[in-house]
């Protein structure tokens, strides 16, 4: 399988992922209908349906108009919230698309709803993929806007990091460098974070994603991934892995605040797509 990385809105990533003997298609994250379609003809193959991590508007704004546009495309997701959704899933869930197997795996907690696909192919010698949404990210995770540390802690831990090291990350967004400031913040002694910080800049000078990277890599340098290591314990004052988790998260949130902050409740407005009606009509 193919891994095309689309950039769209501000740092989001949509993903185009092709089954090469067939040339059939499924689309991660649809934001943006348009790119999608450029994209699609250009490599001349068939949607066959969309896997939507989150119903947030900057991941399944442009759910509605592909499915209007291509008849009887599947629209994949665990929140109802999630627009055209035609096929809900579960944890676990296994879907086939051609060669291509998908598994749900439920990741509860930056939304209630979130769910992470985890791809392959029997018998390829290619690494499998992580599509994560807003719950893993290169050097990151995602803020906990419907759920708890807990939660996170489980997804970080027990799902996602019970994963194939080899498997290729791919998120929802770019925020590598910033990510990376703050471990190096977290681990200033890291010399993987000062590695991966410095190659993460030159590609963000270069207007270059960062994605993927591979579970392996993560567990070096991303501080989420590393709550029971002395330095991260050092840095919360914690030693529980929840507490560590809960408190870098809240350190991270404030991690160079600006001065002037919008209105927090225009934000998590924002944050849960109630804007999007307004954007759409652009």
């Amino acid at each position: 399988m193919k891994v095309k990385v689309i950039s769209v809105l501000e740092d989001n990533y949509m993903y185009l992922v092709i089954e090469e003997s067939t040339r059939d298609a499924v689309a991660v994250d649809a934001a943006v209908p348009k790119r999608l379609l450029e994209i699609i003809r250009k490599e001349d193959v068939v949607l066959r349906a969309i896997l939507t991590t989150h119903h947030h508007w900057d991941h399944a704004r442009g759910n509605e108009e592909l499915a209007r546009l291509c008849p009887g495309l599947r629209v994949y997701g665990a929140d109802e919230r999630i627009g055209a959704l035609t096929h809900k899933v579960t944890h676990n869930q296994e879907l086939t698309f051609g060669a291509i197997r998908v598994r749900c795996l439920f990741t509860p907690c930056h939304t209630l709803g979130h769910m992470c696909y985890f791809m392959w192919e029997d018998g390829s010698p290619d690494a499998p993929a992580l599509f994560s949404g807003d719950t893993l990210f290169v050097g990151g995770c995602g803020k906990f806007f419907e759920g708890t540390a807990e939660q996170m802690y489980t997804n970080l831990t027990q799902i996602l990091g019970a994963l194939p090291k080899e498997t290729k990350v791919f998120c929802g967004h770019e925020c590598t460098v910033r990510n990376l400031k703050f471990a190096l913040k977290v681990e200033p002694e890291n010399e993987i974070v000062k590695k991966k910080l410095a190659w993460a800049k030159q590609r963000d000078d270069e207007d270059l994603p960062t994605v993927p990277s591979t579970l392996q890599e993560e567990f070096l340098y991303n501080p989420f991934l590393r709550v029971t290591e002395e330095p991260l314990q050092k840095f919360t004052g914690k030693t529980d892995p929840v507490e560590v988790l809960r408190t870098l998260r809240t350190e991270k949130d404030n991690f160079k605040k600006p001065k002037e902050r919008p209105n927090p409740q225009a934000m998590l407005a924002f944050d849960w797509g109630l804007f999007s009606p307004f954007l759409e009509k652009k």
